[in-house]
């Protein structure tokens, strides 16, 4: 096991090319007329209406089942690249993010809408000191990989993480966004560092799907030592985030675990001063990847080294796409869980008959019926009144998310919403 005991986890670095740090008049005159559009939205009084029913639904009390919805890959067809107008790489990131909240509020979802331009740090990813060699498209495609643990003494070669982090270059940036949308839209820092604390997608990538079966059967003792030395590693980045005070309120209109949002009035933590603590935030973890782990091997290999990470946290939620109904048995011991993902692999019936009153139904529905050659108005209406009948009194949110193509057609977005609304509302 690496030596932690003078291992700095974030590393001050110089990412951000200063040449980037400027944006012409022609990009600053479309970025402040998208940022007045976008800022009649959020200042609609149907946003505090949204946002009190989110809250409502975190803190478990009953309201109408939620509809919300994350195109994530299927955003290239909704804002393309061939559809921005403006010329520098960061005004046209800009500009991509203003259309993307513009077009979330079209939806008319009750995905709640910042009243703020948010601006995060730049930085690299938390780096182990080995690296896979990467063929393929990692963010929008399949890929494969070249595991660098190609033997159990490989672990030997492993660091404890290390995140590179451009404080200076994040001022600049955060100074400019300022000086664009002075007197139009406020902007505020705000980074999430991480997605998860699941751990099995690191270890998988270090060592590979199968292999990590495999080794669950031949070499136990190897597993449970990359997994504890992965937990301890995450462990410090958390901690050393926190030390920092370099966390931020995920509590508010703030993206939550697999899908959702984090308002609730139980976080921030009564003795909360101003400074976030990981206690005053959402948890998250999950493991997708072992899908083809026994429920017991789960419980042997994986959920021991996710739950003190999770422990740290004020709430936590738990799953993405796996079929949580087949672990339920452990995963109802996490403590402060409080939101759990029922994929379109989940045995909806068997959720809602394990999480009651006492969690949110986070249900996601197969985004597949996006990509069909037609639109099947009628199968998503049959599936949202199966699920309304099946989850009864429980605290439901349909969110669409993992949605890969909406076949060119971005109305497919608005459509599915308005169904999915009109089934709830009778």
């Amino acid at each position: 096991m690496p030596d932690n005991s003078q291992h700095e986890v974030i590393r001050s670095a110089s990412l951000l090319d200063p040449a980037l740090l400027s944006i012409n008049h022609k990009d600053r005159e479309l970025l402040i007329r998208l940022a007045e559009v976008y800022r009649r939205f959020a200042n609609d009084p149907l946003e505090i209406e949204k946002q009190t029913l989110q809250r409502r639904k975190n803190n478990l009390d009953w309201v109408r089942p939620l509809v919300i919805c994350f195109p994530e890959i299927s955003w290239r067809e909704i804002i393309r690249d061939e559809d921005l107008v403006c010329e520098g790489e960061i005004a046209r990131g800009w500009e991509r993010k203003l259309r993307q909240l513009i077009f979330t509020a079209e939806t008319r979802s009750d995905e709640c809408l910042p009243d703020s331009f948010t601006i995060g740090f730049v930085h690299g990813e938390l780096e182990w000191g080995i690296r896979m060699h990467q063929i393929g498209d990692l963010h929008a495609g399949s890929y494969r990989w070249e595991a660098p643990i190609q033997k159990p003494e490989d672990i030997n070669n492993m660091n404890l993480p290390t995140m590179e982090v451009d404080f200076t270059g994040s001022d600049a940036l955060l100074a400019l966004a300022e000086d664009v949308f002075a007197g139009v839209l406020p902007v505020k820092r705000k980074e999430a560092w991480f997605w998860t604390t699941g751990l099995t997608q690191t270890f998988i990538h270090l060592r590979g799907l199968e292999q990590m079966m495999f080794d669950m059967m031949d070499n136990p003792a190897f597993v449970h030592a990359l997994m504890a030395l992965l937990a301890e590693g995450t462990g410090m980045f958390l901690d050393e985030l926190e030390k920092k005070g370099l966390l931020f309120p995920n509590c508010d209109i703030a993206y939550c675990g697999s899908g959702g949002l984090g308002l609730t009035d139980a976080l921030p933590q009564h003795d909360y001063a101003g400074i976030v603590r990981l206690r005053d935030q959402w948890g998250f973890s999950e493991s997708q990847e072992t899908v083809g782990v026994s429920p017991r091997m789960f419980a042997e290999f994986i959920l021991p080294y996710q739950t003190p990470l999770l422990e740290k946290f004020g709430l936590t939620y738990y799953g993405c796409c796996e079929p949580v109904d087949q672990r339920w048995k452990y995963l109802s011991k996490i403590p402060n869980l409080r939101r759990v993902s029922v994929s379109p692999w989940s045995e909806r019936k068997k959720m809602a008959d394990f999480l009651r009153q006492e969690y949110v139904f986070c249900v996601k529905p197969n985004p597949a019926l996006l990509a069909f050659d037609h639109f099947p108005e009628e199968e998503i209406r049959q599936y949202v009144r199966e699920t309304l009948a099946i989850a009864g009194e429980c605290h439901l949110e349909f969110i669409l998310k993992d949605v890969t193509t909406v076949r060119q057609q971005p109305e497919r977005i608005i459509s599915w919403v308005r169904i999915v609304k009109e089934e709830i509302l009778g």
